[in-house]
């Protein structure tokens, strides 16, 4: 988990046993706050329910205050933290397929996997539909690398796109965040919402 495998302060099993733990605590999670239900994920595009928005916000604020506040204690180095590479090309195609297959079906992988552990079929459906797709892309990849690799941005970190400092940048995102709490406040008071 984290820097704690790469400092060896804990083994890599250790690391693998824990990651195992947190994904079934965080599947138990996302079954019991709704998240396996297909109506509930796409209301947040059709603005009858923001819950999707509001807890998965509210995650990455935790993580990100967590990280930085770690990092000013000296509990953790964010140098060791992975950055991915950014490949503009197809970071917007695969979120626009991606986006697009959420809102036609109200899926996205994570919460695909959650509602087929609890036998829906049309997240079976969405489970065979991203095996399908990433045989396809394995096996096709020849075809696209170059789309793939194009557009190659680095390893660009917000703060320092902006040219700000982290904290500022984090105090922007909590902001940000509140003013999308209260639009999702409003939208769920303005659209009606759907019983299921």
């Amino acid at each position: 988990m984290g820097p704690l495998s790469v400092n060896e302060i804990i083994s890599s099993n250790t690391n693998f046993f824990l990651a195992f733990l947190i994904g079934i605590g965080f599947g138990f999670v996302l079954e019991s706050s709704g998240f396996s239900s297909s109506r509930k994920l796409a209301g947040v595009f059709y603005g009858y329910d923001t819950v999707v928005l509001k807890v998965f916000f509210t995650a990455a604020i935790t993580a990100m205050l967590g990280l930085l506040f770690f990092s000013l204690f000296g509990w953790v180095d964010l140098s060791l933290v992975y950055v991915n590479p950014t490949f503009w090309h197809s970071a917007i195609s695969g979120g626009v397929i991606m986006g697009a297959g959420f809102i036609i079906g109200g899926f996205c992988p994570g919460t695909s996997v959650c509602g087929a552990a609890i036998g829906k079929i049309d997240a079976l459906v969405f489970v065979g539909g991203l095996f399908l797709g990433i045989f396809i892309f394995g096996e096709g990849y020849p075809l696209w690398e170059d789309f793939y690799k194009a557009g190659f941005a680095g390893f660009p970190k917000l703060n320092e796109v902006l040219g700000i400092s982290q904290g500022i940048l984090a105090l922007l995102i909590v902001l940000m965040a509140l003013a999308m709490f209260w639009v999702g406040e409003w939208a769920e008071q303005k659209f009606p919402r759907e019983e299921y």
